[in-house]
């Protein structure tokens, strides 16, 4: 009878321990005002990976130069209280809650690394960067073709092809710069995006981040072409989604997007 008792007994405090154990478990969202006319600028321990925005109504975007700290400003007064979600390079996901103010308390968050939340399971600290670079040299060898590409202004912004070895991902890019005017880079960023945007419902993107950029230039000079190799962590795209390459001009107006379906992605070319 008193083994039975001393059974029971164990028995509820494991799973009184459990329960407690996974109530800890939930990750607390930070809480962060921004506002139109000042930048609130989040800074990490680790480099940043991906950023998830709740709305697009918040803009955000790495600073220049640095890997850990990402820039946030509204793009447009008032908004629905929304979310924003940030992986970084330690394999953390940190989670914001995110509300317009006119005037902000806070613009310069440190998230120290008590702070940052919930582990979860990435590969891309696991690449070798010589091997990377290796593929990424080879892919630029290899037969050009044409899966998407979008035109405007005497530019010609086209994805080439997807390869793989491992768990990378290869894209081959390329800008033809038909105009007398030099095309200067600003940004050229990966996007999965929700082919539908509906009304009163959260609309999601999720930056996929590069592990290597090679041969990628400053600027494609006028009347010239340029090939590029991203090496992207292995990835596919949802239901509904798509891949969005956004190429956008520095101080200048000649922006480009491609536009890629989960069925070409997966297509990718075999690496030996």
């Amino acid at each position: 009878m008193k083994t039975t008792k001393a059974l029971l007994l164990f028995g509820l405090a494991f799973l009184l321990n459990g329960i407690s154990a996974n109530a800890q478990t939930g990750i607390q969202p930070v809480q962060v005002t921004i506002t139109t006319a000042k930048t609130t600028n989040i800074i990490f321990p680790q480099a940043i990976i991906s950023v998830d925005r709740g709305s697009r109504l918040i803009l955000a975007q790495k600073a220049k130069g640095v890997e850990n700290i990402l820039q946030v400003k509204a793009a447009r007064d008032s908004f629905p209280e929304t979310n924003l979600s940030v992986i970084t390079a330690d394999g953390r996901l940190n989670s914001f809650v995110v509300n317009y103010s006119s005037q902000p308390q806070i613009l310069n968050l440190s998230i120290a690394e008590s702070t940052v939340s919930k582990s979860i399971t990435f590969s891309e600290a696991n690449y070798n960067k010589a091997e990377v670079t290796r593929y990424a040299k080879a892919v630029l060898k290899e037969k050009a073709g044409t899966v998407a590409h979008d035109k405007a202004a005497g530019l010609r912004f086209a994805v080439q092809g997807f390869f793989i070895h491992d768990d990378v991902i290869y894209c081959r890019l390329e800008i033809e710069n038909r105009t007398n005017i030099g095309y200067d880079i600003g940004q050229l960023r990966f996007f999965i995006r929700d082919q539908q945007k509906a009304k009163r419902t959260a609309t999601q993107e999720i930056e996929v981040t590069p592990v290597l950029a090679e041969n990628k230039p400053d600027a494609v000079k006028a009347n010239s072409t340029q090939a590029i190799v991203f090496a992207l962590p292995k990835f596919t795209i949802p239901d509904k989604k798509y891949l969005a390459l956004q190429l956008i001009e520095k101080n200048g107006g000649r922006h480009l997007e491609v536009h890629v379906k989960n069925r070409q992605l997966i297509r990718a070319r075999l690496l030996p």
